[in-house]
């Protein structure tokens, strides 16, 4: 079992969750079995939440995220430019919990507490755009309507269901949009409906059917999907065999990059992890290995 000298949980008391006190039940005490200090800050706002990462980044072990993806995004944004930085947990406390997929980690608190302690540590990649962070992906297109479209009160009634009914209903109203990107070795151009920048495996709690697809080797996966028809699916689902070549894909492109340059579109609204950003970034770059995470079974 692991065990650390001292520890940050950290979750956000107003992040959508009416069961807050019945999650700290299941976990909390698991916790304090493995760890010498354990110190429990509720906030009550995105930015006190920024300010206890930040505070705390080097003056504890260990910082245990309770919440979902969003929760997540925001404490991994605040402590990712810093110099010295803890080792996360991550408790899945949300609806979709995508990346705490991609660890391996049970989506029940309390096996998530116990399997949390038993994993593994390990050098975890990050994706950055700008002055941000994502861990899960970064997008255009398709997933920025689809979020955008999402019924706050279908999300409470019907958990990540809500994702594939906003998906539906977007579906038919989504408007191809002109590419144009750039890595180090190869330029894609063409129309699309969607664009991803892939560090996780699930979107929306759907695991992705890509072989290749790791947060833990110093790559991003670029997938684009020209067109929501079936040979599209074929093709995304033809991608699960590592030897399936982008040229043989023709609703699909798919590649691997350290580094991209969006320079069509620009000023699209972006996706990442799940939450908003207003204009598209024209370098993303993956930072291999840049935090240190907990896994229990990842793929």
């Amino acid at each position: 079992m692991l065990h650390f000298n001292r520890a940050l949980f950290v979750y956000n008391q107003t992040a959508g969750e009416d069961d807050t006190h019945l999650k700290l039940e299941k976990t909390l005490h698991i916790f304090a079995q493995a760890v010498d200090e354990l110190i429990v800050l509720n906030t009550t706002s995105e930015e006190q939440l920024q300010q206890a990462c930040v505070k705390y980044s080097d003056q504890v072990d260990l910082l245990i995220i309770l919440g979902g993806d969003g929760t997540v995004h925001t404490c991994l944004n605040s402590i990712a430019p810093l110099a010295i930085r803890p080792i996360i947990a991550i408790l899945p406390g949300g609806t979709s919990n995508d990346f705490s997929r991609t660890l391996g980690i049970p989506q029940s608190l309390n096996e998530a507490a116990t399997s949390l302690l038993n994993g593994s540590i390990i050098d975890t990649d990050i994706g950055k755009v700008g002055e941000h962070y994502f861990m899960n992906f970064w997008g255009i297109g398709l997933v920025t309507e689809t979020s955008e479209n999402i019924n706050s009160d279908e999300k409470k009634r019907l958990g990540s269901i809500s994702y594939v009914l906003s998906t539906l209903r977007t579906l038919n109203r989504t408007e191809p949009f002109h590419y144009k990107i750039q890595s180090t070795d190869t330029e894609l151009e063409g129309d699309a409906i969607l664009l991803f920048v892939l560090n996780g495996r699930y979107i929306g709690t759907t695991q992705l059917p890509i072989a290749s697809l790791s947060p833990f080797d110093g790559k991003l996966d670029v997938l684009i999907v020209r067109d929501s028809n079936l040979a599209a699916f074929r093709e995304l689902f033809a991608l699960q065999n590592p030897t399936v070549e982008n040229e043989q894909l023709n609703e699909l492109e798919y590649i691997q990059v350290t580094a991209l340059e969006i320079m069509q579109p620009i000023g699209n609204k972006v996706d990442m992890d799940g939450e908003m950003y207003e204009e598209t970034a024209q370098q993303i770059t993956v930072l291999p290995g840049h935090l240190r995470m907990i896994h229990v079974n990842a793929l």
